[in-house]
């Protein structure tokens, strides 16, 4: 029974030491170049949006009881009738340096392009990237794999958080810089159930590069993909994170790109929109 044991704690150990061994020689892939995947999203971006569209004839004429969703179908080979994405999106220079993405490579200011498709115009104010929103959204790839959707459940979201763990903040930046292309809704109208609708919300897509998005994370299902958000901008508010008085994008300073620059002017540690001194 002893050397049955010796045995067994023998070969234990050799499955150990195999298993480190294994283990210690996985190497991990390092971030790949900002200018390098930058130029292949962009391609990538532009063969959807031509092989694309989107029920624009829907928001044209509304049929009664539209929702005013957008749906996106591949264009059928041949059809010369359906008008491309291509032919509805504005798009918007975004300035990518390597440090935004805590990479180390040094690479500065490169171009990335953010792409939006304002389908209905909303009758409300449009948020700053620091405001708080209450909208519906649904997260896809070009793909078409859904990685997140809240397009039947509403959510509040706090673009800028008070930096903490409980509330750092909502979303990728360019999320952040798309959303403040549409118009939020007007009347709120209450329904017999307790719930409530927005009327004249706007509606629309957001189209990004992954530099924009999660890079090279997984977190969607794949690493460096582009992503689209097709989002209905219900409600925006102006935000004062520290109750004040004064809006948190007044006590803060945002660039022509929506890089946010926190200002503490009694050099407290406590930046301005969450000082109420």
């Amino acid at each position: 029974m002893t050397e049955y044991r010796i045995l067994v704690v023998f070969f234990l150990m050799i499955t150990v030491l195999s298993c480190k061994k294994d283990d210690d020689s996985v190497e991990i892939e390092p971030p790949r170049a900002l200018s390098e995947v930058s130029v292949e999203n962009e391609a990538e971006i532009q063969e959807y949006l031509k092989t694309h569209f989107y029920n624009y004839d829907e928001f044209t004429n509304p049929p009664e009881n539209f929702d005013y969703k957008i749906k996106i179908e591949e264009i059928p080979e041949g059809d010369t009738e359906k008008l491309p994405l291509s032919n509805f999106v504005e798009r918007e220079e975004v300035l990518i340096s390597s440090e935004n993405l805590g990479l180390e490579d040094g690479e500065i200011n490169i171009p990335h392009y953010l792409y939006y498709l304002p389908a209905r115009a909303g009758v409300g104010p449009s948020p700053t990237v620091v405001d708080s929103i209450y909208l519906r959204y649904e997260g896809t790839r070009t793909t078409g794999d859904i990685f997140d959707s809240r397009l039947g459940e509403p959510l509040w979201f706090d673009l800028q958080g008070t930096l903490s763990e409980a509330n750092p903040g909502s979303f990728v930046r360019g999320f952040k810089l798309g959303v403040t292309k549409f118009n939020s809704g007007g009347e709120i109208i209450e329904n017999e159930d307790g719930t409530f609708e927005v009327a004249n919300f706007g509606s629309g897509l957001i189209i990004m590069p992954s530099a924009l998005g999660y890079y090279n994370s997984t977190n969607v299902g794949a690493s460096y993909a582009p992503l689209i958000f097709n989002i209905q901008m219900l409600v925006a508010i102006e935000a004062d994170h520290d109750g004040d008085g004064i809006p948190t994008k007044d006590e803060l300073e945002i660039d022509s790109e929506g890089n946010v620059t926190l200002i503490d002017t009694d050099e407290d540690g406590i930046p301005d929109y969450l000082d109420i001194d």
